[in-house]
Parts: C-alpha cells; sequence; structure tokens
C-alpha cells in the first residue's frame, strides 16, 4: 500500500511531462491529461496526509523514501498548488493566443518543477533532497522567459545564478555534516538517511555542526527568499507567467524552508537549539524588515505580491526559531501563505489580461470592470495582510503569542509593527486597484466591464473559502497534521 501511494504522488505529474514532450502535434490533448494527472497525486497527498494526522506510522519505502506528518504536509501543499497551475494554466482556456509551442513549453517544465518538490520533500536521503532542490532551480528557470523578453531573460538568469551559487552553500553545509557522520564509524551508505543522521546527532561535533548549519542556512534561505539573498525574487516573481509565480511563491520558498527545518531537527540535537534558534531569529527578522519595508514603494503588483512573499517567509523562519509553539504556527503560517499567495498570482494573471499592464497605477476600477475577480484579489490581499477570518490572522496571532511565551520582548513588539506596516501598505495598494474609474489598456482601448461566471473564478474561490475555514475552524486532521510535524522539528 505504501508503495502505491507513493507512485501515486510521485508518477503524475513525471507522466504529465512525458505525455507534453511527446505531444509535439496536440498540445491540447497534452494539457488535458496535465488537468486530469495532477488531482491523482493531490488524493494521494492528502490519503498520507489523513493517515498520518490520525497518527500512523510514516510511509517508509526501502532507504530512499520516507514520508512523515512534516513531509506530508509539504506534499499535500506542493501538490495542490500544482493542480491548480494544471487546471488554469495556458492551454485549456476558451479563447486562443497562446501559440502551442508556449503550452507545450509549459506544460513540460511545470510538471517537471512539480516533480522535483515532491522528491524534495518525499526522500529520505539529505543528499538526495539537496539535489531534488538544486532541479528545481533549473526546471523553473526555464519557465520565467515563456515569453522571450530581455526583462524575463535577464530575471531568469539573475534566478537561476544566485539560486545557483546559494545552492553550493547548502552542499557545503551537507558535505561537512557527512564528513563529521564519517568521523564517528557509522554506516557510510546511510550516512544523509534522516533518520540515520538523527540518531548520529548526539556524537556530531559542536563546531562543524554549526558551521554546517550556517552555510545550510545561508543556502537553502537563498532559496526561500531570506535576506540578504533575496534579490532574486522580485524580479522572477514580476517577469514569469502568473501560473509559475503562484506555485513558485506558494510552495517553492516553502519547500527551500522545509529542508532548513529538516537539518535544524538534526543540528538541535547535537549541539541544543540556542544556536539555530539565534540565527534564524536574526535572518528571519531581517527578513520581515526587507519584506515589509519594501510593500511601501512598489509600483507593479507582481512584485508587491513578491515582496510580501519575502515578508511571509521571514515571519515562518522567525516562527520556528520559538519552541514548539512558533514551529506550529510557521508550519500554518506556510500553509495558508500557499493557498493565498497562489490564488492572488493567478488572479493577477486575469488582471493583466484585463489591463494589460502589470502597473499598480495603471489598474483602478477593478471592481467595476470585473467585479469577481476583484472581490477574490481583495479577500486573497486581505488574507496576505492578516485580517481576520483567514488562516494567516491566527498564524500571526500565533507567532506573536510564541515570542512573548519564549521571553523575547523585542521580537514580538517588532513582528507586531511590521505586521502592521506590511497590512498598511498592501490594503493601500490595493484600495488604488480596486475603485475609480476604469482606463484604458496599453493599446489605447477602453477596458471592457463586466465578466462572466466561469469554471476558472469557481476554481479560485475555492482556496478563498478554504482560508476562512481553517481560520475559524482549524479543522481536527490539519490540527492533528500541524502538531505531528511540529514534533519533527521540534519535539
Amino acid at each position: 500500500m505504501d508503495s502505491i501511494l507513493l507512485i501515486a504522488l510521485l508518477a503524475p505529474p513525471m507522466f504529465a511531462a512525458a505525455v507534453a514532450i511527446l505531444a509535439r502535434r496536440a498540445p491540447v490533448g497534452a494539457v488535458w491529461f496535465d488537468a486530469a494527472a495532477m488531482p491523482v497525486s493531490a488524493g494521494a497527498a492528502a490519503a498520507i496526509a489523513l493517515r498520518l494526522a490520525a497518527g500512523g506510522a510514516p510511509l517508509v519505502i526501502g532507504t530512499a523514501w520516507r514520508l512523515d506528518a512534516l513531509s506530508a504536509l509539504l506534499a499535500l501543499l506542493v501538490s495542490v498548488v500544482a493542480t491548480l497551475a494544471a487546471w488554469l494554466g495556458p492551454g485549456l482556456e476558451r479563447r486562443g493566443g497562446v501559440p502551442g509551442t508556449e503550452i507545450r513549453h509549459f506544460r513540460i517544465y511545470a510538471n517537471l518543477f512539480a516533480s522535483t518538490m515532491l522528491m524534495a520533500v518525499s526522500t529520505s536521503n539529505l543528499g538526495v533532497m539537496w539535489v531534488a532542490i538544486e532541479a528545481t532551480t533549473v526546471t523553473s528557470a526555464l519557465l520565467i522567459p515563456l515569453r522571450r523578453t530581455k526583462p524575463a531573460l535577464d530575471a531568469s538568469w539573475k534566478y537561476l545564478l544566485i539560486c545557483s551559487v546559494g545552492i553550493a552553500l547548502a552542499f557545503a553545509g551537507t558535505v561537512l555534516a557527512f564528513v563529521d557522520y564519517a568521523t564517528t564509524g557509522g554506516d557510510l551508505e546511510l550516512a544523509l538517511n534522516w533518520t540515520t543522521l538523527r540518531t548520529a546527532a548526539p556524537s556530531l561535533h559542536p563546531e562543524v555542526a554549526q558551521l554546517a548549519f550556517v552555510f545550510l542556512l545561508v543556502g537553502f534561505g537563498t532559496k526561500a527568499g531570506l535576506a540578504p539573498t533575496h534579490t532574486w525574487l522580485p524580479d522572477a516573481h514580476s517577469e514569469a507567467p502568473a501560473q509559475l509565480s503562484a506555485v513558485m511563491s506558494g510552495v517553492l520558498l516553502a519547500v527551500a524552508l522545509y529542508a532548513v527545518a529538516r537539518w535544524k531537527a538534526i543540528i538541535d540535537l547535537a549541539i541544543g537549539p540556542a544556536f539555530t534558534d539565534t540565527m534564524l531569529l536574526v535572518v528571519g527578522m531581517a527578513t520581515v524588515v526587507v519584506g515589509s519595508v519594501s510593500l511601501l514603494s512598489q509600483t507593479y503588483y507582481k512584485r508587491m505580491l513578491a515582496y510580501s512573499s519575502i515578508e511571509h517567509m521571514g515571519l515562518a523562519c522567525v516562527g520556528l526559531a520559538l519552541g514548539p509553539l512558533g514551529v506550529f504556527a510557521a508550519l500554518l503560517h506556510l500553509t495558508g501563505h500557499a493557498l493565498a499567495k497562489s490564488t492572488a498570482f493567478l488572479l493577477s494573471g486575469r488582471v493583466y489580461a484585463r489591463y494589460r499592464s502589470g502597473k499598480i497605477g495603471a489598474v483602478s476600477g477593478l471592481l467595476d470592470t470585473a467585479p469577481a475577480t476583484g472581490v477574490l484579489f481583495a479577500a486573497t490581499l486581505f488574507a496576505l495582510a492578516g485580517l481576520p477570518p483567514f488562516s494567516l490572522f491566527l498564524s500571526e496571532i500565533l507567532i506573536v503569542q510564541a515570542a512573548w511565551r519564549t521571553a523575547h520582548g523585542v521580537v514580538t513588539a517588532l513582528v507586531l509593527v511590521l505586521i502592521l506596516l506590511a497590512f498598511a501598505s498592501l490594503v493601500t495598494h490595493l484600495q488604488r486597484m480596486l475603485f475609480g474609474k476604469a482606463g484604458r489598456d496599453e493599446a489605447g482601448r477602453d477596458v471592457l466591464r463586466g465578466e462572466r461566471a466561469s469554471v476558472p473564478l469557481g476554481i479560485l474561490a475555492l482556496p478563498v473559502v478554504l482560508l476562512a475555514w481553517i481560520g475559524v475552524m482549524l479543522p481536527a486532521p490539519l490540527r492533528m497534521l500541524l502538531t505531528y510535524a511540529a514534533e519533527v522539528v521540534r519535539p
């Protein structure tokens, strides 16, 4: 049964990519196969998550694959967001306009991108996890310039170079941990296995463990959008197709932070949590400052959403340093952010299609021209701003509570101030987009008013409803899954 669940989780995006590669003359067929395949992966992830939420044993297959509660949570988020991107990606819309080559290109690399993320969170080998996260860089970088413009190519190269340097630093940290474990005389064939390293952690050398974590935090933190190596993120997100931005911001950043959390659990057993907590607090608070302050001056709505992602990754990073409650809050925050940010980016694609401009100042009267899109876009930004009843309000309150309980008074005050700053910035930009008189697009045409109810709008409403449900109810299965996942990081 475990093998069947793992195959059902990992195989659909691989098969969808293979079909897209073979479908040279019929990309639409590949699109429909993709749209049908990704829900299978999401269903398998949900089945694994429910099993673990009920207290079941981790899914283990050989020495290469292992899904505990933390893995299951990330696999569920990745598969759900990838399913949204598959359903709303190019090729399924009624009106054409997207060349077949672009459709095929998107379906190939979007599915490979999803596959590499699922592998990263499903493997028990931390070396394979590093390889998979490096592979996410290549597969997503090839998608950023889906339409070959100079800004998109520049953003792709910047992303590729910065993240490759970062992942190289993570490799150095991985090698340090491997060499240190080798000196203990353990089984080298299982040296990078999660359970093996966790068991051997007390015998690691403290100085080497500290240095390894610094490399790992900077390396994987680069991919997670943490300061000061966050500079690739606004450019890449602003130039990438909306569907790719949804996946990159919604779950790629979370997968990179997952890698940090995995290594933190091991290093804490070697030297105690004080060192890793301090590092995470410093980097996390710096990231929240960068994200919140940068939101004030944004003039493009996709860049606004990108800096919002930086702020939220900083908050999650801070949460990981604040004890068991903070880890629980951080994982809940990543869950809410995945749903809200992916939906916001997908909606930004609809806004761009109507106004033909990425500038905040060029978008006015959104509630008049596209009321359903405007309402949903407003709801996702309210969620990202931390307003009730959405789940990000609950997770931010829990992060603040965890900071206060762990006697971090300065952190508590700073987090509250920066959350309010981000809230004010997002609401101010949103107000400019929602109200006012609708103008003309870049071609000088009047922006059309009104929009019909459609399947894409119904799909995009589902995450918004789910965000509110989690914020109000926090369903028991999700609460238990988050609790067990937090115990993996911080027993």
